[in-house]
């Protein structure tokens, strides 16, 4: 079980179990929805368009249009989201920003904020029609050609973008934390580039690995992302990404045991 925040929930009261069932397909509903308005605008500007202009506009579309729909469930959907410390990375430049990965939602959190962020994400996502035209068009990145990877984040990097990562490799299967995979420290190293670690804390594991999409989620349900430890470009990847591993294990394992305190 995750160590997360605790949240009140109004078990066994039938209209409230109800209600979580409405919120979950109208805030799915939502997400599809704003995915299929932006995807023939997408389809045509990623054609029409040269990466110079067409990845700002795709990024500048990602954010506003994941903002509005982290409000939307905010309103409908007893949803409360702490998001306030990623604005302090707004005009913080290039770095590689590492974070957990307990979520679906995770990319919506940190991309609403982050206007010049570009992601590492599955290349099945980048595949599929629906979210795929919007994250070619904004420059994300697939993860399965690892040198090819490498290159086009370090490119990115340079040219001034927040590039973001999630050292799992994968949403988070072993609560608090999964052992993290190479990639993350092996691209810090050849980039020369400092990694910002951030601690996403949820209060239900809803959407996480073991969560089905269409199980119902229980509600209300509150996301905090704090900022972490900044790491300076490491020398030493394979050593760097030993420590990034601890780092992330005591912070989570903090809050957790802080969590559980402040419930007994």
């Amino acid at each position: 079980r995750a160590g997360r925040m605790s949240c009140p929930r109004r078990a066994g009261n039938p209209l409230w179990s109800a209600y979580e069932i409405f919120a979950m397909l109208l805030g799915l509903g939502m997400l599809a929805l704003l995915c299929l308005i932006w995807l023939p605008f997408a389809l045509l500007l990623h054609a029409l368009l040269p990466r110079r202009l067409g990845q700002p506009l795709g990024r500048q579309a990602i954010m506003r249009g994941f903002r509005f729909y982290l409000g939307f469930l905010q309103v409908f959907c007893a949803c409360r989201f702490e998001l306030a410390e990623l604005d302090r990375l707004r005009d913080a430049g290039p770095l590689i920003v590492a974070a957990n990965h307990p979520s679906l939602l995770d990319v919506v959190l940190i991309a609403s904020r982050l206007p010049n962020a570009v992601c590492v994400i599955k290349a099945a996502l980048l595949d599929r029609l629906l979210f795929g035209a919007a994250a070619r068009l904004a420059g994300y990145i697939r993860n399965d050609a690892p040198l090819e990877m490498i290159l086009q984040a370090r490119a990115e990097l340079r040219a001034g973008a927040q590039l973001v990562i999630f050292p799992e490799g994968s949403r988070t299967a072993g609560f608090p934390l999964d052992p993290f995979a190479p990639g993350c420290g092996l691209l810090a190293w050849r980039a020369k580039t400092p990694v910002q670690t951030l601690l996403i804390e949820f209060s239900t594991p809803y959407l996480g690995k073991a969560w089905p999409l269409f199980r119902r989620p229980p509600l209300p349900l509150h996301c905090r992302i704090r900022l972490g430890r900044r790491f300076p470009p490491p020398a030493d990847h394979a050593a760097f990404t030993r420590e990034l591993e601890a780092c992330f294990r005591v912070e989570l394992s903090q809050n957790t045991a802080s969590t559980a305190t402040g419930a007994a």
